[in-house]
């Protein structure tokens, strides 16, 4: 689950933005002031970070004028960032205690037997609604052990509440050390846990593919398709769409396995096709909510854009 804006490059370690106090500002107001009171005061919070996000909003501004095909309004590019804006409240408030149900969206079936059975796994997600709020889904699950692949930032509270909530039931390796990672990588794989990684950011992936997505042919991480044929594993991918402030609909891909004999070739087709057919449901997702893609990111580069900026 990293950061859902990158840190200053500045700054010699990666941070969150805002002050270190922010997240529990956020949940002391929340537990003071009546919603009709907060909300108002998210909004101008809001409009605030949209003024002094100028590279964020320049991302905003792009990813939303190709979802809409036209430039956005000022007041949409404001939305966009209250929409990420209340998926962090609802995250607050998650791991907070605060009742959060999840029901499952047609196509759900294989995820919902897994997280009933348990098992070795991959699981893959975008940075897209509410999919932050998975991990405290599966750490429900007693059964589940679960490592998280993310960047480890500065002012990170929900990765502090996390581990607190789900102790030794929740563990992070983190991208941005990377000798650690891959021992550490190898010795999740040795155990029955889950491991979680996000496929939608590329800067720390060795393996990338090129996808249809938004109109044009983009890259988006392909490593947990090579840990699958590596270790055996089977994929799942999957977001939460909000549906109210105490309710998500789980969307989540069939269940992808590695088959014994099969040729590797053959195998990374399957995977191919795999993640496509789901990223064509996240897109059709964001044509319908287009305010639930939370990179304030450059948005993954199209093959033609790759192709024209190389001398």
């Amino acid at each position: 689950m990293p950061a859902p804006f990158p840190p200053n490059p500045s700054v010699s370690a990666p941070r969150n933005p805002g002050p270190s106090w922010g997240y529990r500002f956020l949940r002391c107001c929340d537990r003071v002031l009546p919603e009709f009171i907060f909300r108002p005061l998210r909004g101008i919070g809001t409009a605030i970070a949209v003024a002094g996000m100028p590279e964020q909003r320049a991302h905003s501004r792009s990813y939303l004028g190709i979802v809409f095909g036209r430039p956005p309004t000022l007041a949409e590019i404001w939305r966009h960032f209250f929409e990420f804006e209340e998926a962090l409240m609802t995250k607050l408030r998650v791991l907070n205690g605060c009742p959060h149900q999840t029901v499952y969206a047609p196509g759900a079936d294989d995820f919902r037997a897994w997280l009933e059975t348990g098992g070795p796994a991959l699981l893959g997600t975008f940075h897209v609604g509410v999919s932050d709020l998975q991990g405290c889904q599966i750490g429900g699950y007693r059964h589940h052990q679960v490592y998280v692949v993310r960047q480890r930032v500065g002012n990170s509270h929900d990765t502090d509440q996390l581990a607190a909530r789900f102790g030794d039931r929740l563990r992070f390796i983190w991208v941005n050390e990377p000798g650690a990672m891959i021992h550490e990588l190898k010795e999740a794989a040795a155990t029955p846990a889950a491991i979680a990684l996000q496929c939608d950011r590329f800067e720390h992936s060795s393996r990338t593919e090129e996808f249809e997505f938004l109109g044009a042919r983009r890259a988006f991480p392909f490593t947990i398709y090579h840990l699958a044929l590596i270790f055996g594993r089977p994929v799942f991918l999957s977001v939460g769409i909000p549906d109210g402030p105490k309710r998500a609909v789980l969307h989540a891909s069939p269940r992808f396995d590695p088959q014994p004999g099969e040729t590797r070739d053959t195998a990374l087709v399957r995977a191919r096709e795999h993640f496509q057919e789901f990223l064509r449901r996240v897109e059709a997702l964001l044509r319908a909510q287009p305010y639930l893609w939370f990179n304030f990111t450059p948005l993954n580069p199209s093959v033609s854009a790759t192709a024209q900026s190389k001398p």
